[in-house]
């Protein structure tokens, strides 16, 4: 493929793609396919000569679409919204033609330095404390990961590193493998799995603390399982609170965590994945309260700020407990500007080595929409969330289980788990709507998350009405 026909070719991808995104609705939301659907639609190795563009986007309709869960259709209420708009998809574009591998900034100058204002004017969109700001000569700083999962990572494998290190210069005697067994880290029993995933790649004990009744860790329960660890010659390190957990959008008190964690000198790490992109409306700004004890915090612009995915962005005060646990310098890496004082070179904030230009998408969704007109996407899902709320508080057959606070409502018919369990199969089995479940203690929950940028209250009204036919039909069925 030429200039020529890359441009022709082009417009017509783009063509594609608009269409497919216009009339996504019109797509059932979850696909009809069974496992192995695939393999045998496509030849069994690749083709010896050439196939023609004609005959790969034939394919995409034939061969890919049908095996497609439509994440951007309006009646997708599924996990939470995973972010699309179309300037993050022009920049994507421009990223993979530009195709540098920015792990230093002698790779690619512009690669790292507009990630390092990007995370700024992100901090700044969200009111974070100067010390997590680059600025021109701050301590701190943000970078883009590829996920919330990497970000916890890296933040565990910081601390320990940092912990590691300071009982060590101490007690010199002391050995690496005799303090990584005392080391434990903790979480809310209802953080994500990532955190556990966390703890087993760093090889640490990770520990659940109760939550309360509106699924928050608080300051009593970490501190007695502190102070009991403590007791037991145990070394906590690494606390992690969660800003809107996974299964119900609850959060973590960081007023009460976080003194705590200043207290015993032990690493705070926050994790806002889906939560932190509402806290640039000034009205959901009092949730981050408590970050200025956090040594590090995490949020997914690709969930919910229209920054297509990957792009996890993560902040830390001190960036060198964060490049010190990592830093290698081969000569192939080194560069004349790497020790300079306001260049980074982000190889040593991760853990792969090579990194797109993600920066560009923020850059360009900022721009084309505006602050104003982010704050507008996001409260456009609150107030959509708290309307399905509502239209499930007017039914007597169900209950809301847990406080609705952004986009996420967990509801449930009232009676067994059995009974939801049911409903949710005959939802999914319909294939009209998509949702996912949790639980909440011992109770079956379903869960309804605005998700789509092209959802309106047309779309939440259909998926009621929807759930209460697919209730009616289990609520019948149960009393044969």
């Amino acid at each position: 493929m030429n200039a020529s026909e890359f441009r022709r070719r082009g417009k017509e991808m783009v063509d594609y793609v608009a269409n497919y995104l216009e009339g996504i609705e019109g797509r059932q939301v979850y696909p009809d396919v069974e496992p192995g659907y695939l393999r045998p639609l496509i030849p069994a190795a690749a083709p010896q000569e050439p196939d023609t563009f004609e005959d790969i986007i034939s394919d995409i309709e034939k061969i890919i679409m049908p095996g497609v869960t439509h994440w951007h259709s309006p009646y997708f209420f599924a996990y939470f919204p995973t972010a699309s708009s179309y300037p993050a998809m022009l920049a994507d574009m421009l990223c993979g033609a530009i195709g540098c591998i920015g792990f230093s900034w002698a790779a690619s100058p512009a690669c790292t330095e507009l990630e390092t204002v990007m995370m700024d004017w992100l901090g700044k969109m969200l009111e974070l404390p100067e010390a997590f700001l680059a600025g021109k000569a701050g301590e701190g700083g943000g970078v883009i990961q590829g996920s919330a999962s990497e970000a916890t990572l890296m933040a565990l494998l910081a601390a320990r590193t940092k912990v590691i290190h300071r009982l060590q210069a101490e007690s010199p005697d002391l050995t690496q493998a005799a303090i990584m067994e005392k080391l434990v880290a903790y979480s809310s029993d209802q953080a994500h799995s990532s955190v556990e995933r966390a703890g087993l790649i760093g090889g640490v004990k990770l520990k659940a603390i109760p939550s309360d009744g509106n699924f928050a860790m608080r300051a009593s329960a970490l501190q007695e399982a502190l102070e009991g660890d403590k007791a037991a010659g145990l070394i906590p390190f690494f606390v992690v609170a969660t800003l809107g957990t996974t299964t119900c959008c609850s959060f973590d008190n960081l007023l009460e965590v976080g003194p705590i964690c200043n207290k015993e000198d032990v690493w705070l790490h926050i994790d806002a994945a889906y939560a932190g992109s509402a806290f640039i409306c000034p009205e959901f700004r009092p949730l981050l309260n408590g970050v200025e004890f956090a040594d590090s915090f995490n949020f997914n612009p690709h969930k919910w700020l229209l920054v297509n995915f990957d792009c996890s962005a993560m902040w830390v005060k001190k960036r060198a407990d964060l490049t010190g646990a990592f830093r290698l310098d081969p000569t192939y890496l080194k560069h004349s500007h790497q020790d300079s004082g306001f260049i980074t070179d982000y190889r040593h904030w991760q853990i792969p080595l090579g990194r797109r230009f993600r920066s560009l998408k923020m850059w360009f969704v900022f721009r084309m929409y505006g602050v104003k007109g982010l704050q507008a996407y996001i409260r456009k899902h609150v107030q959509l969330s708290h309307e399905f709320e509502s239209l499930v508080r007017q039914d007597p057959r169900f209950e809301i289980c847990a406080e609705v606070t952004l986009g996420l409502v967990c509801f449930r018919l009232k009676g067994s788990n059995k009974v939801n369990e049911a409903l949710l199969q005959r939802i999914n089995s319909a294939k009209k709507i998509h949702l996912v479940p949790c639980h909440l203690r011992d109770k079956f929950v379903l869960r309804f998350a605005i998700c789509s940028r092209t959802v309106e209250s047309a779309h939440v009204q259909v998926a009621w009405e929807h759930i209460k036919e697919m209730a009616a039909n289990v609520l019948q069925a149960e009393r044969k």
